[in-house]
């Protein structure tokens, strides 16, 4: 089934389908990751708290720490409800470069528009998702250096990049051996994309802010919600647009016509 479509009508299917996944990813962090930031939030403010209360000379009257409360400039109820607008927002950018590759892509590729847009689901959630996460995974909010923010930030894109990189090679790889056994491409293509993601592993600097007394359990279970997210961010995007492209692609049944 070929993938059909012009740029524009391939960046509007991109679009529908970002805007769902977004959603849907927000679903899934409000159910799964929100406890755990909850969780956190109390966490950092009863360790800013006893921290205060061991002061000489500490005013009663004074706050303790930033507040992420109901008495915040932006409230949680605000914050949890506001990650739908952002993820959505994410959701429709990310579905308008899902178009676009899947545009450029089809044109090296005999791959139908389905599976190409599964392909693609996979390679960018590597990319975008996986590798970054195995070098600098998310941490909730009482852990990190807000001093530091710059610089995580800096290495979180870095290491975007990487996984690009990473998962371009292996691409590469894969198609530089056409014609041969398809154990061979493969086990190549996996090569070259683990080369390069060891060597800028190694090369990028390890980042660990995370406080000695903070819960690992606590920790670990936001990590995983993180991942949860990026994973069904990814997963519905790549699916939905398969779906609408496999949908577009069908052509309805017409009844013969008969003359008299």
């Amino acid at each position: 089934m070929p993938l059909t479509g012009s740029l524009r009508t391939l960046l509007l299917r991109g679009l529908l389908a970002g805007v769902i996944a977004g959603l849907l990813a927000a679903t899934v962090g409000h159910f799964v990751g929100e406890p755990h930031v909850d969780a956190a939030i109390a966490l950092e403010e009863a360790m800013a708290e006893d921290s205060l209360g061991a002061e000489a000379g500490h005013s009663h009257g004074e706050q303790a720490g930033h507040s992420h409360g109901d008495d915040a400039e932006v409230s949680r109820t605000g914050q949890k409800f506001g990650q739908f607008l952002a993820l959505g927002l994410y959701g429709l950018a990310l579905g308008a470069i899902f178009g676009t590759v899947a545009h450029y892509a089809r044109r090296c590729t005999a791959l139908s528009g389905p599976a190409l847009a599964l392909l693609t689901g996979v390679c960018g959630w590597t990319a975008v998702a996986a590798v970054p996460f195995f070098k600098y995974p998310a941490n909730p909010p009482a852990v990190g250096d807000p001093d530091t923010i710059d610089d995580r930030t800096l290495l979180w894109v870095a290491v975007v990049l990487l996984g690009v990189a990473a998962v371009g090679a292996g691409l590469y790889a894969y198609k530089a051996l056409a014609g041969q056994l398809s154990t061979v491409r493969l086990i190549a293509g996996v090569a070259a994309f683990v080369a390069v993601t060891t060597v800028g592993y190694v090369l990028l600097p390890g980042v660990d802010e995370v406080s000695p007394d903070f819960p690992p359990s606590l920790l670990w279970q936001f990590r995983v919600s993180s991942l949860a997210v990026a994973t069904t961010l990814w997963a519905a995007l790549a699916l939905g647009y398969a779906a609408l492209t496999e949908f577009s692609a069908r052509t309805p049944e017409r009844e013969p016509v008969t003359t008299v």
